[in-house]
């Protein structure tokens, strides 16, 4: 992730007690959309968010907050299939909303945020034009991640496979 959350003091203020707690760092060893990990994909959806309700002069501390708390969960995706009867998509919205509520207390914004992330891949609605942002920047950050991923795949799989020998002249026979 390239954006530059790490120093932005408006929107660590905003987050860095989450930050600082064991649950949220334990994302970290979750691996996220084959890439990257669950701590690094909830951090770039919370702050591309931000940034958007930022702009939009939209409620910055639910979003950034809820931004980072919207997949809270602990099981790896691969494993998916055994997570309730509504699916991954349905249950893990509801998974993350239950541990966060364990770490904080959340308004009704920050629940339907989380609760909502998956608007498109549900029927669950978004009632706050905050919902909708994270729901989108979660796409956004998705795509990124696997767009990266690609390219670093076709990258190790084929440049760094050939055994390509660089052109010099003065190596003519």
């Amino acid at each position: 992730m390239t954006l530059k959350w790490q120093k932005d003091p408006e929107y660590l203020a905003l987050v860095e007690d989450l930050l600082d707690n064991e649950m949220v760092q334990k994302l970290e060893m979750y691996k996220h959309h084959h890439v990257t990990n669950r701590l690094l994909h909830s951090l770039s959806v919370s702050y591309r968010s931000y940034r958007w309700a930022k702009r939009l002069k939209l409620n910055t501390k639910a979003i950034a907050r809820a931004g980072l708390l919207h997949d809270l969960f602990f099981y790896d995706c691969e494993t998916k299939h055994e997570v309730g009867g509504k699916g991954h998509n349905f249950e893990h919205p509801r998974i993350a909303l239950e541990n966060a509520k364990k770490l904080t207390e959340l308004s009704e914004l920050e629940c339907d945020i989380i609760l909502k992330h998956m608007a498109g891949a549900t029927r669950d609605v978004p009632k706050y034009a905050e919902s909708w942002i994270v729901t989108l920047m979660d796409k956004h950050s998705c795509i990124a991640e696997l767009t990266t991923g690609a390219f670093s795949f076709i990258y190790r799989h084929t440049v760094k496979a050939m055994d390509v020998v660089a052109y010099n002249p003065n190596q003519i026979n």
